[in-house]
């Protein structure tokens, strides 16, 4: 079975008004079955990894350039990310134009053949500057993606070390992060508060239920960070009306209110809601703003759709690829369903972690190069 999960089969469930109390898992079918915990502690092996260890590696010029200015010039990183997306937005536009130009004449056909072929070469391109962008997001924590499992996994075992649990955890607000530990606490039992025997016991999980543990989890920090972002703007526009006195709450369609608030995403640096200065001003205006776990409980089916699908394709593309590069067979690219794996409720919490991350930085890493070369949406529904 082919591990790569297409988004075209990931049906996002319909969910009534406060079922966000539960965990989302955006159609990826999870059976609830009870972990295996062994209290042995052999085969003790741990994937230990640094440099670019990510498990897909760039398939185009530009993804390899932009991988060596990471590793040694990582200070003009984003500004060379750039200039790489605007090559790429100018070859394309000047294949299409060309084509536009060519239009009844003999040479429309060759033309047209030549756009479509710029087109997937330039998404291709486009795709790795995606997925350096999400790395350059990683390595400004220190934290390493985890590399191939085949490279990761010895006698059935897999460890990761070291975890850095507190700098995945680091990048969110702090309600955001209670929801994520939810997350984790509801799909494999992982408490805040747990004891290191409890982290440390193991457990023994197939193959292909991490992978689509691990697909569901991208999902989820992808719509945590869209939704916290979006209730950030609802409450500068309630901040606005305050001043202006206006209602309590605006009437501007949703539509708008995302336009609105793309002008002030800069590349790179999309602010966290939990370092806005508007949560500091309406603290001291004494405004009474209801916190994120209440605003996602009034979401309707609509609007989950929209918080938590990916807006373009390349997105789609970069998280069906890299879960193929991470649980495939690194020749085959396809997954043995029937693979067991033990690991540690340590290091699968550390896993689906670094997943959430991937899923926001996702998020930062769409908005960033949509800035620059024009995106494919996706209709996907």
């Amino acid at each position: 079975m082919d591990c790569c999960l297409p988004y075209s089969k990931l049906k996002f469930p319909t969910l009534p008004a406060g079922a966000l109390r539960r965990p989302i898992t955006f159609g990826l079918r999870i059976v609830a079955k009870p972990l295996i915990v062994a209290a042995g502690t052999s085969g003790t092996s741990k994937c230990q990894f640094g440099g670019l260890s990510a498990p897909l590696e760039p398939r185009t010029p530009a993804g390899r350039f932009l991988s060596g200015v990471l590793l040694d010039d990582r200070d003009n990183f984003q500004g060379a990310a750039r200039k790489e997306l605007e090559r790429l937005a100018v070859e394309r536009d000047e294949a299409a134009a060309r084509l536009q130009l060519s239009l009844g004449s003999d040479e429309a056909c060759l033309h047209r053949r030549i756009a479509e072929f710029k087109k997937h070469e330039c998404q291709d391109a486009v795709e790795d500057v995606m997925y350096m962008l999400i790395l350059y997001k990683f390595s400004d924590m220190r934290v390493h993606l985890v590399p191939r499992l085949s490279k990761c996994v010895y006698n059935g075992r897999l460890e990761i070390w070291p975890s850095k649990d507190w700098e995945l955890e680091s990048i969110h607000s702090f309600e955001v992060l209670q929801m994520v530990r939810e997350h984790l606490n509801a799909v494999i039992g992982c408490r805040a508060n747990a004891n290191v025997t409890d982290s440390w016991a193991t457990t023994e999980i197939q193959r292909l239920q991490l992978c689509k543990l691990y697909a569901a989890s991208i999902l989820y920090g992808y719509f945590l960070k869209s939704a916290s972002l979006r209730h950030s703007l609802e409450q500068v526009l309630d901040l606005s009306n305050f001043y202006f006195g206006f209602g309590a709450r605006s009437q501007i369609p949703v539509s708008e209110m995302f336009s609105i608030g793309s002008k002030y995403i800069a590349c790179g640096h999309v602010s966290s809601p939990r370092s806005s200065s508007v949560d500091r001003v309406s603290c001291s205006l004494g405004t009474k703003q209801e916190n994120l776990r209440f605003y996602l409980m009034g979401f309707d089916q609509e609007m989950i759709q929209m918080c938590a699908k990916p807006k373009f394709k390349e997105a789609v593309n970069l998280i069906e690829r890299h879960s193929c590069a991470l649980f495939g067979d690194e020749e085959t690219g396809l997954l043995e369903t029937d693979d067991v794996i033990t690991t540690s409720f340590a290091s699968l919490k550390r896993f689906l972690l670094e997943a959430v991350a991937f899923g926001s930085f996702l998020w930062d890493a769409e908005n960033c190069v949509n800035a620059v070369y024009t995106l494919e949406e996706n209709w996907v529904s």
